[in-house]
């Protein structure tokens, strides 16, 4: 197995656009290399961009257990939730984000679910 390799080449099918592809070749990677936190935000973002949030909370959730200060994998984590309609758990992980780095994108994603809960109500919680 060339780890190397197929990291690369999963790059590139995630560039391309690929998400499903890039993942087929990186989740075999995380088994080998599980504290490799390069591979595991890949696979998790190629999770996101192909609509399997259960993958993507799953990855980073587990490189938030392994370095709480990674304000990305908190973003990520709080997109992840927010794209599942879980606004309520969401929004404290985009507060995090937005808390532990000045960025625009983290600040919008904390106004969005922050309306989002503001418009629905006790609707927005934790169905899943």
């Amino acid at each position: 197995m060339d780890l190397l390799g197929d990291y690369r080449r999963a790059t590139m099918f995630f560039e391309s656009g690929d998400p499903l592809g890039a993942a087929r070749l990186l989740e075999p990677i995380v088994e080998a290399e599980p504290d490799n936190t390069a591979v595991r935000q890949l696979l998790a973002r190629a999770y996101f961009n192909s609509a399997q949030l259960a993958g993507a909370e799953a990855q980073l959730r587990a490189l938030i257990e392994r370095d709480p200060s990674d304000h990305y994998a908190h973003h990520v984590l709080g997109r992840t939730l927010e794209r599942g309609g879980r606004f309520r758990e969401a929004l404290p992980h985009l507060r995090l984000a937005a808390a532990m780095k000045r960025d625009d994108d983290y600040a919008e994603a904390v106004r969005r679910a922050e309306a989002w809960l503001g418009k629905s109500g006790a609707d927005a919680g934790g169905a899943q």
